[in-house]
């Protein structure tokens, strides 16, 4: 399900079930001795999920553990993101030379508790999403708003290692079908810089089906042009050149 709104070079594995005997490592394990049931497994499907995921990248098993904020710390070189809900798990990863960072969100397909759409939104968000037709088509817009700015916040975090509050960022949804289309999230305060360059506004996508809500924002890893880096080249030998000159 999640591979309709990721790009190519994203590795995913999903589940819709805890059906699976864990797969952990005993420092994960021990994070969750105490917890119940039904949050020991849900914890053991997700990392045997991303486990699967770094592995379609060659990167051997590694315990996942949790960091500030319960952020994932993924292997050097690898960024990534899971979820997990009432009835479904997922995880992506990638490299992070192809992406700077990644955040998927998964979320019932139901409407929020009341008074939460309020607290996590802001009133132009609203005006925008009372005229939305895909509400006409039976998206839960309220959901799928708090689901993409958790998927906002996945992304944000681990380029800054900084709080993001709901009304920080600015969403827009796009439809392409009755069931999935794209949004924009514009950042209300001063962004990450990735490549040296400011980052302003995150993109992904959305998708609503089997009772579920899916967002994606993958964040691509900033690249000099082949030219610009030739440029580069050229010029840093010039200064060499000129530096050795008696």
């Amino acid at each position: 399900m999640i591979e309709d709104i990721l790009p190519a070079g994203i590795r995913f594995a999903e589940a819709f079930d805890d059906s699976e005997a864990p797969d952990w490592f005993p420092e994960e394990e021990a994070l969750v001795a105490r917890a119940v049931e039904k949050r020991r497994r849900e914890f053991a499907t997700v990392r045997r999920l991303a486990r699967t995921a770094l592995g379609s990248l060659g990167v051997p098993k590694v315990p996942l553990l949790p960091g500030k904020r319960g952020a994932p710390q993924w292997p050097d070189g690898i960024v990534g993101s899971m979820t997990h809900c009432a009835g479904y798990r997922g995880a992506v990863a990638t490299r992070g030379c192809d992406f700077a960072s990644v955040g998927i969100d998964a979320e019932p397909h139901e409407r929020l508790p009341q008074g939460v759409m309020d607290a996590v939104s802001l009133p132009e968000e609203r005006e925008r999403l009372a005229a939305w037709p895909a509400l006409a088509a039976g998206v839960f817009a309220d959901r799928l708003l708090f689901s993409a700015k958790e998927s906002v916040f996945k992304t944000w975090y681990p380029l800054t290692g900084r709080e993001l509050g709901f009304d920080e960022a600015s969403i827009t949804f796009t439809c392409e079908t009755a069931v999935s289309g794209g949004f924009g999230a514009r950042l209300l305060v001063p962004g990450p810089e990735v490549g040296g360059h400011r980052v302003d506004r995150f993109t992904g996508r959305w998708t609503a089906r089997r009772g579920l809500v899916l967002t994606a924002i993958t964040l691509p890893a900033v690249r000099i042009p082949a030219r610009a880096a030739q440029d580069d080249t050229v010029r840093q030998s010039a200064e060499d050149l000129v530096r050795r000159e008696p």
